[in-house]
């Protein structure tokens, strides 16, 4: 069911991507979503399924558990499976907030609260997971007590999910509230100011890996003008 939904959860194994810095993986998943708009013949699609495939081998995370429960058309599941390796799987939600800091840093100059933005994205990504799981086990509950989620036609069953609404809030809510007060209680005032205990910086790893996308993105270019 709803456990079936991967995206924001992180995947803690030690692997080549894992130790990636996050600036790395936030540009090779975007270097991968245009090439996947931009293909548009079957060589184009080969090879990126072929570089992704590679990327989930180096990340040691099993393909069933990247996959699972991805229903859509080819190029989301492609762009889906992406966002999940580079992204969530093997990057910490700290580390994910410090790339998005460091990535978006220039809109700083112009006024743009980089570090809020970024540690709200990061905080709505993570919090994913664990409002899948939230529901899930009040549908499980609901269905304890008779409710039923499975039968009817499209609109019964979107009726049937309301009652799902006032507790799932409810639980968010309370979340919320939870994860403000820690973060008050630790003194956190934002991003002026602030130092890091672990600051980024680029590994010979990753300035191999930019090479990597740029060989990916001329072959990805040279297959798609083949055609």
């Amino acid at each position: 069911m709803l456990r079936d939904i991967t995206l924001g959860q992180y995947y803690p194994v030690d692997s080549v991507l894992h130790r990636m810095d996050p600036r790395t993986k936030l540009f090779g998943t975007l270097v991968y979503i245009v090439t996947l708009f931009i293909a548009d013949s079957v060589w184009a699609y080969g090879l990126a399924a072929l570089f992704l495939a590679a990327a989930i081998r180096l990340s040691r995370v099993p393909m069933k558990f990247m996959v699972r429960g991805l229903k859509s058309i080819v190029i989301l599941l492609l762009i889906s499976v992406s966002f999940n390796l580079f992204l969530t799987l093997t990057t910490t939600p700290n580390q994910l907030t410090d790339g998005l800091e460091k990535s978006l840093g220039f809109m700083g100059k112009i006024g743009v609260p980089v570090h809020e933005v970024s540690m709200m994205m990061s905080i709505a990504l993570r919090f994913i997971p664990i409002l899948i799981e939230e529901t899930d086990k009040i549908m499980k509950a609901q269905m304890a007590r008779g409710a039923d989620f499975e039968s009817g036609n499209l609109i019964q069953r979107a009726k049937a999910m309301v009652p799902l609404l006032v507790p799932l809030f409810i639980s968010a809510f309370r979340r919320a509230t939870d994860l403000a007060m820690a973060m008050e209680a630790r003194c956190y005032r934002g991003g002026e100011g602030r130092t890091k205990m672990k600051p980024l910086r680029y590994e010979k790893r990753d300035r191999l890996t930019y090479l990597v996308y740029a060989g990916y993105f001329l072959l990805f270019l040279a297959a798609k003008a083949a055609v």
